[in-house]
């Protein structure tokens, strides 16, 4: 006898097609049957030795976070209920160019302390791993959630060239080909570049190009942050679908937001960028948070020559008068790269987490001019993580209408205020954007979050509710699902979201989080 049977759900399969009532039996993680109507047609009961009574609540996949930052919250943190109690059963890491694999120990150190803001130091994780494949074994050994890495291709230039801003060598190119090829090999869906962050920041388009013809050569996709989303924003999109399309390679785009006032408005001209490149075959797809601020730390706000060097030579340019006052003239007048090439306006930057307890007064409060974010850079040797108030509500409705639209938390669960998106990123959408708003019907905003990104993923068993596919899937109440999180509480989590399996296996069960550690890596299948 079967595992389970769901009984009476209304079933919104990922398709984006109408949904159904039916019965949904799950066996061996996989559901192996669904029998449509069954009550109402006098049909004979599927049978489980466990049922579950789904009436009035909508089964769907299980929703893909398509842009986290958990590399070190998933090992950390056996609970994880930030991503699992939202119905996220899969997230994909390794983002914006900087994580922690490949690496050697000289450059872990390095990317342990650049990203501290966005993950911790990690003092309480034992790296025990170097190349890609090994960290997705220590995924393996079981995590809440499942989760697809991303090469980074800072860290990949941390290794070969270091934080010089500079052209690699041939040898160095050829040493960072190899690198994206092992990490490929070794189960990565593609590779990630964080282009306003060092030393990412300092390849030029020629370097990509040859990093992306690898990934392309192993059907992956590449993941950019581009190197502007103020100023530049539209030719910096308008440059990554030309070197996609120069490598052969896939492109999704990172949190595609249109930031900052200059692109008040402006969504429309982003998505006929896309209708145009899709329109001659280009394979493209975009992710959003359902939010207007952004969330970064303060140290990337600095122009790139300043973070030249790595993070001691920051402090050491921080620490003298005379750089840290041209820094300051970069930041409020040139309009520094780091800052999207728009002058800083200090008001826009909230302080939602510091690492040293003593700064603790400072976190909910908005910088209010370079004296005080120099001082906390310094401090706090440049963990501070910010939120940026700088977006448009109407431009983030336009984007998550788009057909190749799907969604992204890009959620950092460091600090005493993260930003409530790492909480609240997928029940905001069905509840503020499909019940409250109607800015999408249910059944589209579904496939947003499952099979669009499944497809992207190249994962030939999720994503929908389908006979023979994983039961990775989510039970929530349309009438109530909402997000708790606030930007006043943002670890609240949230509402009618009472179940959710991964691999069979209830990880939410009663709208409590179990003891089960469902999730392993997820690896390039193809």
């Amino acid at each position: 006898m079967e595992e389970l049977v769901i009984r009476d759900a209304d079933v919104v399969d990922g398709s984006g097609a109408p949904s159904y009532r039916a019965d949904v039996v799950i066996d061996g993680g996989r559901i192996v049957s669904i029998v449509q109507e069954a009550a109402a047609a006098g049909c004979q009961r599927p049978k489980a030795r466990r049922e579950l009574d789904a009436e009035g609540l909508v089964l769907s996949p299980g929703f893909i976070d398509m842009h986290a930052h958990s590399d070190l919250a998933l090992l950390r943190d056996p609970d994880h209920s930030a991503k699992a109690a939202q119905g996220v059963t899969l997230e994909v890491v390794g983002q914006d160019g900087l994580s922690y694999a490949p690496v050697d120990d000289r450059t872990l150190a390095e990317v342990r302390r650049a990203i501290t803001g966005w993950n911790g130091y990690g003092d309480d994780i034992d790296f025990d791993w170097r190349s890609v494949g090994e960290y997705l074994d220590r995924l393996d050994q079981g995590v809440a959630v499942n989760a697809a890495y991303l090469i980074p291709q800072g860290t990949v230039r941390m290794l070969a060239v270091g934080w010089e801003d500079r052209e690699a060598t041939p040898q160095e190119l050829d040493r960072m080909r190899r690198l994206v090829a092992e990490g490929m090999e070794q189960g990565a869906v593609g590779m990630s570049s964080g282009l306003t962050y060092t030393p990412g920041m300092y390849a030029k388009d020629a370097e990509l190009t040859e990093l992306c013809r690898v990934v392309a050569s192993y059907d992956g996709y590449y993941c950019p942050h581009h190197r502007s989303y103020g100023a530049g924003a539209l030719e910096a999109y308008a440059e990554m679908v030309d070197l996609s399309r120069e490598a052969g390679c896939s492109l999704h785009l990172a949190h595609a937001t249109m930031n900052f006032g200059v692109n008040e408005g402006r969504a429309p001209e982003l998505l006929t960028l896309l209708d145009e490149a899709l329109a001659t075959g280009a394979d493209i797809s975009l992710d959003t948070y359902p939010y207007t601020p952004g969330c970064t730390t303060l140290v990337a706000m600095l122009p790139s020559w300043a973070s030249e060097g790595g993070p001691e030579a920051i402090l050491r340019r921080l620490a003298d008068d005379g750089t840290a006052d041209r820094i300051r003239h970069h930041l409020e007048v040139v309009g520094s790269d780091g800052c999207h090439g728009v002058p800083m306006e200090w008001d826009t930057i909230e302080i939602s987490g510091v690492t040293d307890p003593a700064l603790a007064e400072y976190v909910g409060r908005r910088v209010d001019s370079w004296t005080t974010a120099r001082h906390l850079l310094l401090a706090d040797r440049l963990a501070p993580s910010i939120l940026q108030h700088v977006g448009h509500e109407e431009n983030v409705r336009q984007i998550m209408r788009h057909r190749v639209h799907t969604g992204g938390s890009d959620g950092i669960l460091q600090g005493a205020k993260p930003h409530p998106r790492a909480y609240g990123t997928f029940p905001r959408y069905l509840g503020h954007y499909v019940r409250e708003l109607g800015i999408l019907p249910l059944e589209e905003c579904v496939a947003h979050l499952t099979s669009r990104p499944a497809a992207r993923l190249r994962l030939p068993d999720r994503g929908l509710v389908k006979e023979g596919y994983k039961a990775d899937l989510v039970l929530f109440d349309p009438e109530t699902v909402a997000a708790g999180s606030t930007f006043e509480e943002p670890r609240k989590l949230p509402t009618g979201i009472p179940h959710v399996l991964i691999d069979g296996r209830f990880v939410i069960e009663d709208g409590r989080r179990t003891d089960q550690l469902a999730g392993r890596s997820v690896r390039r299948t193809t």
